[in-house]
């Protein structure tokens, strides 16, 4: 008996031990690390509602990139070029988010390699709510539906991206959703970051 008191306790402790790794909205603040295959991405709270993402990849170099909110890209840099991304409103407003809830806010995208040719729209709209698993921790995400458009309609990129306000993090990317070729991609584990 006891024997199986001590596995029990042992079994207890290393639960623990790894919940204890997974970040929440408190720890998020001090950075954390999100990884999926081939890609280690540092997220870091910066100034002014910004969050600073370090990605390093196994077979690019690497890239750093500005997210208000964690959610919204508003630079980006790495060795191919810089790209900004300018809004023309205040993206304050927009958070915090709520399901249902639907805007739309004018850009001018800004490139080291050519001048922009018109501004760009990005609509959100707030599917609802859902949860994403991370390893063993799992998040409570806003399915957020994105789509940038061009000055004549055009659709440059459209996504939904699940989103969680504690991390300040997409944590995955439905393409295609609602129809047969709906495909997720996803980071995989979190871990706080160690500096």
């Amino acid at each position: 008996m006891k024997t199986v008191t001590t596995g029990m306790a042992f079994a207890m402790l290393a639960g623990a031990a790894q919940a204890a790794d997974c970040v929440d909205a408190k720890s998020a603040k001090a950075g954390f690390v999100l990884e999926k295959a081939g890609i280690s991405s540092e997220f870091r709270p910066a100034p002014g509602g910004m969050v600073a993402v370090a990605n390093k990849y196994e077979s690019d170099s690497p890239q750093t990139q500005y997210f208000y909110a964690g959610l919204i890209e508003v630079f980006r840099d790495s060795e191919t070029g810089r790209l900004s991304m300018i809004p023309l409103g205040d993206l304050k407003k927009l958070f915090p988010l709520k399901a249902g809830a639907k805007s739309k806010t004018e850009f001018v995208r800004l490139s080291s390699k050519k001048a922009p040719k018109g501004t760009e729209t990005l609509a959100l709209t707030v599917k609802g709510k859902d949860s994403y698993k991370l390893g063993d921790c799992k998040y409570n995400v806003l399915v957020v539906g994105e789509t940038i458009t061009g000055d004549t309609g055009n659709v440059i990129d459209t996504f939904t991206a699940l989103y969680s306000p504690d991390l300040q993090a997409v944590l995955a990317r439905r393409y295609d959703e609602g129809t047969s070729a709906q495909s997720e991609v996803g980071f995989e584990t979190i871990k706080p970051l160690k500096e």
